[in-house]
């Protein structure tokens, strides 16, 4: 994994439990895309919890890619950031150790508090699967679009740009 960046998009979950897998699956299709800032770290977070913060600690813009239970239809794109995050439970992250668990540690243990938004997909099945479901897998483009526009529109890029 790379050294500790200004802009960190994130991609979490674990691709053996089908839709969990969409953060890291976003995060392929990324890679591939030329749209993707040059300031930009994607990193693949798969399930490893709090041994992100060592990627994340010092950024200043955090984007999360996740499946999350919004209790919407399958394949919702959901957007949350600032205090709709703080507010999201513990287990919101279909993981064991979820996002608010990482953002409540990052908040405590970071040298600045970076800003925070979630894209998140909501998930059909998380069972064991290494394929995403037809509504997640239909929306994972839309993803990748939305995690583009708010990387070309976050507010502190242009400050990053002329420094």
């Amino acid at each position: 994994m790379p050294a500790p960046a200004t802009c960190v998009v994130l991609g979490l979950g674990n691709t053996l439990h089908s839709d969990d897998g969409v953060g890291p699956q976003a995060i392929e299709r990324l890679r591939s895309d030329a749209r993707v800032p040059d300031d930009v770290a994607l990193i693949e977070g798969g399930t490893l919890g709090l041994e992100l913060l060592t990627y994340i600690w010092d950024c200043s813009y955090l984007l999360v890619l996740d499946a999350v239970d919004v209790g919407q239809p399958p394949g919702t794109l959901v957007r949350m950031s600032s205090q709709e995050l703080q507010t999201l439970p513990g287990k919101g992250s279909v993981h064991q150790l979820g996002v608010a668990d990482l953002l409540v540690a990052l908040r405590v243990l970071a040298s600045r508090t970076p800003e925070v938004v979630l894209l998140g997909v909501q998930p059909a099945s998380t069972e064991w699967g290494t394929e995403l479901s037809p509504a997640v897998a239909a929306v994972l483009p839309a993803l990748a679009d939305a995690a583009i526009a708010e990387l070309c529109h976050r507010p502190h890029r242009q400050e990053e740009i002329t420094t």
